[in-house]
This record gives C-alpha cells, structure tokens and sequence, in this order.
C-alpha cells in the first residue's frame, strides 16, 4: 500500500505529527517514510503582486450578495 500525507516535524519530541490517524494502519506499527520539503511560494512584495498570484489561481469568485441568496434559496 502506497498513499501521501502531510506531516509536520516536531524536532523537540522527535516525531512527525499526522492531521489525523492512517486509516488500516495499527497503533506503533511500523511504516516506511520518505520526506520531501513542501514548497511554499515566496511571500508576495507588495499588496499588487498578491492579488495577481491570487488572480492566477483562477478560483471561483462570486457576488457576496448573490451567494449569499443562493444559501438563503437552500434553506427553504
């Protein structure tokens, strides 16, 4: 079995800590573990430069007005 997780190192304890338990995996068994440094992106100069690496992303946008009728509609 072969699956990715995101752990963070814990030097102090020794540990990696998992956001939650590995399904089908037991208490203390033991697992092969290979690290790979996530790459987080530099951080933005300027209030400009965010938005356009936001604006990159192209992720849904939408009216908060619009939205927020859309959950309004859902909860009749």
């Amino acid at each position: 079995m072969s699956r990715v997780v995101i752990a963070e190192y814990d030097a102090e304890a020794n540990t990696l800590r998992l956001a939650e338990p590995l399904p089908g995996v037991e208490d203390h068994e033991r697992v092969r573990v290979s690290i790979e440094r996530e790459q987080a992106p530099p951080p933005a100069g300027n209030v400009r430069e965010a938005l356009e690496r936001l604006g990159s992303l192209n992720a849904p946008t939408g009216d908060i007005e619009q939205m927020l009728a859309e959950i309004e509609a859902g909860r009749r």
